[in-house]
């Protein structure tokens, strides 16, 4: 295995000032397996990540992310006895009761593999197991935006559209372990809408994705619409939405009807999902949100979504619902996949104190 490196890391804290017990995160992706120890108050001691290499085999990546376990363990300054569970974020689609990585389009030779048991055979410690956009929701809910609020819907904007729902500190897993798939909800209910990945027309992922923007700016360049993107693209610069917001900032007017278009349709499904669950407020994360408050495209995106929302949701809504960024960045995901780790070791604790009680 190589050896692991450091990305730009959260604000790491040292052994000695941890709260115990310890977990870890691990946030598998198609790339990258990130992996973080954090204490019993959601802050980070270790940081690192390694490559995911899929292609290798679902058995090689669990061997992977058990090692890199036990390197932020290491890199912490902590021993194995000092961690009580493992927290791991996957992509879909999923069996979270059985453990079960069912058909991941990430991670397309990984099959019906038992990746949490596999996980804990290869670091030596129990595993809970959780989508990785309600991982990255629960991180949110726990030290993130969403600290404060009492229920929370968070989408996440990258290549598709993730989302995760949390309400009083449980997780929206659905029935079938397809709950909080909001990035599938319908918006356009025509039979020609445009397709999301998934191959179904209408769907949000469709309209709001890094996919769905590009397709939308190659359709209006094919139409000849007056725009600087066009001499970029012809100078083999790469269409991207971080070119896109280049061109935005640069006074490009096509390049920030597209974003403001983008967050219009996202307005409409964080609407949907206001009227279905009034949650205390709605989060934006992802690689997509044009530099966030950081930025001013970003914030004038932010506030197109609220825009939207103020439009079409019952006052009450509009006016309560906390519509905001997300503050965790890409550390969300192990942060959370660690308080998912948490989330169950607390159920499992208090669980046999209540058994011990009754035998009393």
């Amino acid at each position: 295995m190589p050896p692991a490196t450091v990305p730009p890391a959260p604000s790491l804290i040292p052994f000695h000032q941890a709260r115990q017990p310890l977990f870890v995160g691990v946030d598998l992706g198609g790339t990258r397996i990130k992996v973080g120890v954090v204490d019993d108050l959601g802050r980070p001691l270790s940081h690192l990540s390694v490559p995911s290499e899929p292609r290798t085999g679902p058995e090689n990546g669990a061997q992977r992310m058990g090692q890199a376990v036990r390197d932020a363990i290491q890199q912490a300054g902590a021993t194995m006895a000092s961690v009580a569970r493992v927290g791991l974020g996957s992509p879909g689609t999923m069996d979270i009761p059985a453990g079960m990585l069912l058909d991941p389009p990430n991670l397309p030779t990984w099959q019906n593999f038992p990746i949490r048991d596999r996980l804990s055979h290869h670091c030596g410690l129990p595993v809970a197991f959780q989508n990785d956009a309600n991982a990255a929701a629960y991180g949110e809910f726990w030290v993130g935006s969403g600290q404060d609020w009492h229920s929370m819907v968070m989408f996440t904007l990258g290549t598709g559209v993730g989302c995760g729902i949390i309400i009083d500190h449980l997780i929206f897993d659905g029935e079938n372990s397809h709950g909080a798939e909001c990035g599938h909800i319908i918006i356009d209910h025509r039979e020609d809408a445009p397709k999301c990945s998934c191959g179904q027309p209408g769907h949000l992922e469709a309209y709001a994705s890094a996919k769905g923007v590009l397709r939308r700016t190659e359709e209006l360049l094919a139409s000849g619409r007056k725009t600087s993107l066009s001499a970029r693209v012809s100078a083999g610069h790469e269409l991207t939405p971080l070119l896109l917001a280049e061109e935005a900032e640069a006074g490009d007017e096509l390049s920030l009807e597209i974003i403001l278009e983008t967050a219009r349709y996202l307005g409409v499904g964080a609407v949907t999902l206001m009227h279905t669950i009034d949650p205390s407020g709605v989060a934006i994360g992802g690689a997509m949100t044009f530099g966030g408050h950081d930025s001013a495209l970003g914030r004038r995106f932010l506030e197109r979504v609220r825009e939207e929302v103020r439009r079409r949701a019952f006052p009450v809504l509009a006016e309560r619902t906390v519509i905001d960024f997300a503050r965790l960045g890409a550390d969300a995901g192990f942060i959370g996949a660690a308080g998912v780790a948490r989330l169950e070791h607390t159920k499992q604790k208090t669980a046999v104190q209540t058994k011990t009680q009754k035998k009393e």
